[in-house]
């Protein structure tokens, strides 16, 4: 009967020897999966390095493709929209300008209207006047200003010299004696230069 209990006993315990060394060899595993999995989670550069480099230069080169193609498209744009500015410019570029005279058309106009009820050369030559006044005056708005040639040195810049005044004396030598013909600058650039006769 002893014998018995005592064969029952080591039965026991060598089953229970058993399932701690199947739970000690499932802990192991399960450890070991556990840290394959951690390691795998920690570098995933080293995946990332492992790629194909051929892949990666490939998918780098779409990307710079994708970046020329939109510059080209944008630059063609700008092309465009520049081209059809300028052609803009070109065609409506005076219209300021026009504008500007316009109102001295209308003067003159009315001017001329009235100018045949009257037969007084002071009245007509007084309009003038104003109407030429009012030209230049809408032209400085415009940035255009007159050359002045009065009591000026003879500069080639600005002056055109159309005739040569000998025996005026040396105080007047090298000196614009007569303005033939009013010379013009627009934004400090010469548009037209002015016809003078020089003392020599």
């Amino acid at each position: 009967m002893k014998e018995n209990k005592e064969e029952q006993i080591n039965c026991e315990e060598q089953e229970m020897n058993k399932e701690e060394e199947c739970t000690q060899q499932e802990s192991a595993q399960q450890e070991s999966a556990d840290n394959t999995q951690q390691a795998e989670n920690e570098n995933p550069e080293e995946e990332e390095e492992e790629k194909d480099p051929l892949a990666a230069a490939q998918e780098e080169i779409e990307q710079l493709k994708d970046q020329v193609l939109r510059k080209a498209a944008e630059f063609e744009n700008l092309r465009k929209r520049t081209i059809k500015e300028k052609a803009e410019l070109i065609l409506n570029g005076g219209e300021k300008a026009i504008v500007t005279i316009l109102p001295i058309i209308d003067d003159m106009e009315r001017a001329i209207e009235n100018g045949t009820k009257t037969d007084d050369p002071k009245v007509l030559r007084e309009g003038m006047e104003i109407i030429y006044h009012k030209c230049i005056k809408a032209l400085e708005s415009l940035g255009v200003k007159t050359i002045d040639t009065t009591d000026a040195d003879f500069d080639t810049d600005e002056h055109e010299a159309v005739a040569m005044v000998p025996g005026m004396g040396d105080d007047k030598k090298g000196k614009v004696i007569d303005c033939i013909q009013t010379g013009y600058k627009l934004n400090d650039k010469v548009i037209r230069h002015a016809k003078v006769a020089v003392g020599q």
